[in-house]
């Protein structure tokens, strides 16, 4: 059978993949559409910081707790009389790098353990079941939160704790994944063709079962930056940075007198958060064609 020469050639494996260009999705799905026109609104913004900001985020001006309308500062000061404006402006970057490093980190951690769990199965995937039931039955964030308390708040350490606490639903879906795609043919023919184990888990498996997991990994970005503006929220993010969650914990102690200075950087988590929720939707919607004819 001609099929079977090469797991590349058969058909099945094609029909796995959703027709994924991107001008066409992007006319499809307008939900999608709105929230890349946002992403490209805050690249911008944190791209082009130092330009965009009317000052210094770290200067200190006379000005304290000044509303917003201030000649020369349009959202205000805050406590240490800093441009309010310019600390948003700036943390975008940084809000961003710890979303996309956070989430990044769970993908390719969620991506990898869920896909040797579902290939190989057997004691495996007991033994990797079970360590994802014990993740799952701890509360993420309290585990954050004894491991910053324990190993400081550096902004690296961070992005690699929400990284590695974050992981469980990347893996339980790669896992479905592989479970299901190890039955089709053309993973049978390459196993016939006496191709590895792991050869075949990352040349056909995941590249075939990765879809769901990067609409997941969107969202997660959201819940990576929601998760840093707790921790700074209660005193446990890096001092050394500008972040939306460092401008809300100074401005909790002004409420209600400087109610600008928490309400501005919130309002700013919440357009990032709406955002990637847009995009990882869209993406999910898009990547599974069968939920979204259901809707």
């Amino acid at each position: 059978d001609k099929w079977c020469v090469s797991p590349n050639s058969h058909p099945e494996k094609f029909h796995t993949q959703p027709n994924t260009q991107p001008t066409r999705v992007l006319k499809k799905n307008s939900q999608l559409r709105m929230g890349v026109i946002l992403l490209i609104v805050l690249l911008c913004v944190a791209f082009f910081a130092p330009i965009i900001a009317p000052c210094d985020p770290y200067k200190l001006y006379d000005a304290l707790v000044a509303g917003p309308g201030t000649p020369g500062h349009i959202l205000g000061t805050d406590g240490l009389g800093r441009d309010v404006l310019s600390e948003i402006i700036y943390g975008t970057r940084t809000s961003l790098m710890i979303g996309v490093v956070a989430a990044s980190i769970s993908g390719i951690l969620g991506t990898c353990i869920g896909g040797i769990a579902g290939f190989f199965g057997g004691k495996i995937d007991r033994f990797i079941s079970e360590f994802m039931n014990f993740f799952l039955m701890t509360p993420s964030f309290f585990l954050i939160l004894i491991i910053v308390a324990l190993f400081g708040s550096n902004i690296m350490y961070i992005m690699i704790v929400i990284g590695l606490t974050s992981w469980t639903g990347n893996a339980r879906l790669m896992r479905a994944q592989a479970i299901s795609l190890k039955e089709r043919t053309f993973v049978k023919s390459a196993q016939a063709m006496g191709e590895s184990r792991f050869s075949i888990m990352f040349k056909h498996i995941i590249p075939n079962g990765i879809f769901p997991i990067i609409a997941q990994t969107t969202m997660n970005v959201s819940s990576a930056i929601l998760s840093e503006a707790g921790l700074s929220f209660l005193g446990l993010g890096d001092p050394n940075v500008v972040s939306w969650g460092q401008i809300i914990y100074h401005g909790k102690q002004y409420m209600p007198k400087g109610w600008w200075i928490s309400t501005f950087a919130g309002v700013a988590v919440v357009f990032t958060v709406l955002t990637f929720f847009l995009i990882g939707d869209g993406l999910n919607r898009v990547l599974s064609p069968k939920m979204d004819a259901n809707n």
